[in-house]
């Protein structure tokens, strides 16, 4: 049940990165991080209220609001980048947010094993790769890698303090709420002030209606790997959790193969499998 409930994940999170990458190919990165993370938001409450989390309110919370602050920059920096594309290698490369939680654990005085380090090394490698023959090539696709490295470091800090958010399932779903409040308010905030400095609110044609259960589908997406992710670590060992989580970026690679017929050049296929192998790597260890 561990397995499946973390491959759930993996699914679910792949499928909303490749979402929010395509949606925002026709509307703002934050039009598309607000409305997405509102109807989160909306879904969340109503879970809270049914389960009672109210009751999970403490100081604890500020971490959530913390996490809120943080998640729409990666969100932003995320779509955007999805959006330059190409996916399969924005994706991969997203998900070295992991060494986040990593580097924390190292100034609190934990020492990483050699599989660690290993996939420290990896992951580095896979940058590079990934990422060199951006930087030979047009503006656009080097802000696409600076982008989704920006990302991978907020998504890194967000898993950091919503684990420092809650202490209990009812809890996550507070923290969670609390969260994607926080990231509607400070999302909304900054698509207000960049539509008054003249930037795009909408596209052309106005908002897109008929892509409102897009929207709502990446929102409720990352909502339910949340919480699948969450069952999957309660059920079995967090480390095969973890590590079967961690392959969403193969979903979202393969969404794009499919869907849009995205192909890589070699090089760029090879750092972004390496830096999934690192990611990998880092989970076990």
């Amino acid at each position: 049940m561990t397995a499946l409930f973390a491959l759930a994940t993996s699914l679910l999170w792949g499928l909303a990165d490749f979402g929010g990458g395509l949606l925002t190919r026709r509307t703002p990165a934050l039009t598309v991080v607000v409305v997405s993370q509102a109807v989160a938001a909306a879904v969340l409450g109503v879970i809270v209220v049914a389960t009672g989390a109210w009751g999970e309110a403490g100081p604890r919370l500020w971490f959530a609001v913390a996490a809120g602050l943080v998640g729409p920059v990666a969100l932003f920096s995320f779509y955007k980048a999805l959006a330059l594309g190409p996916m399969g290698v924005v994706s991969p490369l997203g998900s070295l947010g992991v060494a986040v939680p990593l580097t924390v654990g190292l100034v609190l005085g934990e020492r990483p094993g050699p599989l660690q380090f290993a996939g420290i090394a990896v992951a580095v490698a896979g940058v590079v790769l990934a990422g060199g023959p951006q930087f030979r090539g047009a503006p656009v696709q080097r802000q696409a890698v600076l982008l989704t490295l920006l990302a991978a470091l907020g998504f890194g800090t967000v898993f950091v303090l919503i684990a420092e958010a809650s202490s209990s399932v009812t809890g996550l779903f507070l923290a969670l709420f609390v969260q994607r409040v926080t990231n509607v308010v400070a999302g909304g905030t900054a698509l207000w002030a960049s539509v008054r400095r003249g930037s795009a609110g909408l596209p052309g044609d106005g908002f897109p209606w008929r892509a409102l259960p897009s929207f709502a589908f990446v929102g409720l997406a990352d909502v339910a790997a949340n919480g699948t992710y969450s069952v999957a670590a309660h059920l079995g060992p967090v480390t095969v959790a973890a590590v079967l989580a961690s392959l969403y970026p193969v979903v979202t690679a393969l969404a794009a193969r499919g869907f849009l017929s995205e192909r890589l050049r070699g090089v760029q296929a090879a750092g972004a499998g390496l830096a999934l192998i690192g990611t990998v790597m880092l989970a076990t260890g």
